[in-house]
């Protein structure tokens, strides 16, 4: 997306919906008094999950008035983190994991996929405006590489043909569970028929 339909989609103004203040000001109460700048890092995931899965720059100055802190340092802490969107996301957002294990077990090809049915550039909203994708460091699955984040929710065990069905499903607006696409449980063994009848064809 261009810088100028990033600043066409940013909104004048921002503030909490009366649920999420009250959510904001509980926050503030886990934190010691004269120490609620700490508290920047889940306000501004509250505002992202506010407003379409992304920050806007009218969100980052209504935290930093909130925090009575320099928007500025609102603004640092966005940017240092990748779990913070600063520009408009598709409805579902695919952060692909590309570090050294899930290199090593294909991620490679899920880029590819993603280069070929959602955008050819990552960040970029496809065509039908549900979709964008980019690449992240470690997500912490690298036992079950290579693996996916949808939003919330964790892909893992994938290879081509997996993320070309998950891919599909998202472009119609119809998303598939999440979870290992080998059928397995956390990072437990798969599964094993055989096994579990009492019977070995080895």
């Amino acid at each position: 997306m261009s810088l100028k339909k990033v600043h066409d989609k940013q909104p004048e103004t921002f503030e909490f919906t009366k649920e999420n203040l009250e959510l904001a000001n509980n926050i503030l109460k886990k934190y010691p008094e004269g120490r609620k700048k700490s508290a920047v890092m889940p306000l501004l995931y509250l505002a992202q999950n506010q407003n379409d899965n992304w920050i806007p720059l009218a969100a980052l100055k209504y935290i930093g008035k909130f925090l009575s802190m320099p928007y500025v340092n609102v603004y640092e802490v966005a940017t240092f983190y990748t779990m913070y969107n600063l520009a408009p996301v598709g409805k579902y957002f695919v952060q692909v994991c590309t570090t050294s294990p899930c290199l090593l077990r294909g991620a490679n090809e899920i880029v590819k996929v993603c280069q070929d049915k959602i955008s050819e550039n990552k960040e970029t909203i496809s065509k039908n405006g549900l979709c964008s994708w980019t690449e992240v460091e470690c997500l912490g699955a690298c036992v079950n590489a290579p693996m996916i984040q949808i939003n919330n929710d964790y892909y893992e065990d994938l290879d081509k043909n997996s993320m070309e069905k998950i891919v599909d499903s998202l472009t119609e607006n119809k998303p598939l569970k999440p979870g290992s696409y080998r059928g397995r449980k956390s990072s437990a063994p798969e599964k094993n028929e055989n096994k579990i009848n009492g019977t070995n064809n080895a």
